[in-house]
């Protein structure tokens, strides 16, 4: 997917990229898989803001994603390739024999007219989902469930893969994005192949503007702000006090460890992330 860049006829325009688009079929939504999303911004059923810089933006519909894959050894159509206003990914819309439409997260590669399927039948080709004891070792893989049945929960956002490392009994070591080396379940279900849209992280916004479009209201330092407001505010010229940075509610906002020591899922966890 190209990154289009304009000549810079604003300061604005100077440093704002945009995709292009091209992998897009379809432009509008399929009806029956559309819900309404609630603009709550940031509020929560008392009305009170429990998550802040969030508000505004642009009306935007739920596109119901199949992170499940249940329908097993029944063969789809990729029937369009579409845009989602809630994720970073880009949409697969899937014909099946049996008349159902159903949208997936769209692979790096998958073309419209492209046959998939889930199961542990399946062929281990792009786009169509297995378990990972049916996946074979060094291939990437995306939409990875955590646990089985529960559906896909990580490596979900653009351009994002993992890989079989190593199959062990009922376990499987798995390299997350992250650089975390994790086990799962050999009967967690993946779908093979990498998550599209991989130029995404390199879009810049260019303006504030852009990010009001996304409900991202805008953010204020700390220190700029008086004493009432904020731990670090206040003081003559650009003082933070000498203190250590936190949060506005006191709470240590830079390399405080805030994992449990003894958390459930260290027993499956191989390798930390790198730092």
């Amino acid at each position: 997917m190209p990154i289009r860049k304009y000549r810079p006829y604003t300061p604005s325009r100077r440093s704002m990229t945009v995709s292009t688009f091209e992998e897009i079929t379809k432009e509008k939504p399929e009806r029956s898989l559309i819900k309404k999303k609630k603009q709550n911004a940031g509020r929560n059923s008392r009305g009170r803001i429990t998550v802040r810089h969030r508000g505004g933006g642009h009306k935007r519909r739920i596109r119901v994603v199949d992170f499940l894959r249940e329908k097993h050894n029944i063969p789809a159509k990729v029937a369009a390739i579409e845009y989602d206003p809630n994720r970073s990914a880009r949409l697969a819309l899937l014909h099946y024999a049996d008349g159902e439409k159903r949208y997936i997260l769209a692979p790096l590669g998958l073309q419209v007219g492209t046959k998939v399927m889930s199961g542990p039948k399946a062929d281990p080709e792009i786009g169509n989902c297995l378990p990972l004891a049916a996946v074979p070792l060094g291939l990437p893989v995306h939409n990875l469930e955590l646990i089985p049945g529960r559906g896909a929960k990580v490596v979900r956002s653009a351009g994002q893969s993992a890989q079989i490392l190593a199959r062990e009994g009922d376990f499987a070591d798995i390299k997350l994005p992250s650089g975390e080396v994790r086990k799962f379940r050999v009967n967690c279900y993946a779908t093979i192949g990498q998550v599209g849209n991989v130029e995404h992280e390199s879009i810049s916004l260019g303006k504030a503007g852009r990010a009001r479009w996304k409900g991202r209201r805008p953010t204020v330092r700390g220190v700029v702000m008086n004493p009432v407001d904020h731990p670090m505010g206040g003081g003559e010229g650009r003082s933070s006090g000498g203190g250590d940075p936190v949060s506005p509610w006191g709470k240590l906002a830079k390399g405080k460890k805030t994992r449990h020591k003894r958390k459930a899922s260290d027993r499956v966890i191989v390798q930390r992330r790198k730092k």
